[in-house]
């Protein structure tokens, strides 16, 4: 299943034999995300998952402490 906008999208990702996904292009080229980039993923049981770019995730734990 694939839907795209030009600001969201809705896609389908298999889980492979060692846990891994792969991020969807129009994903990695809606938020450049980059080969070798850190990304933090955070759980939440009720909520589900996030995945979040390491540099946009440290600059929410910033504005939390001002």
């Amino acid at each position: 299943m694939k839907k795209s906008q030009e600001d969201r999208f809705i896609t389908s990702v298999k889980v492979g034999p060692k846990g891994q996904i792969t991020i969807p292009k129009e994903a990695r080229r809606m938020f450049d995300i980059k080969e070798g980039e850190t990304l933090m993923v955070l759980g939440d049981r009720k909520r589900g998952i996030a995945i979040l770019k390491a540099d946009a995730f440290y600059a929410l734990g910033e504005e939390q402490t001002k």
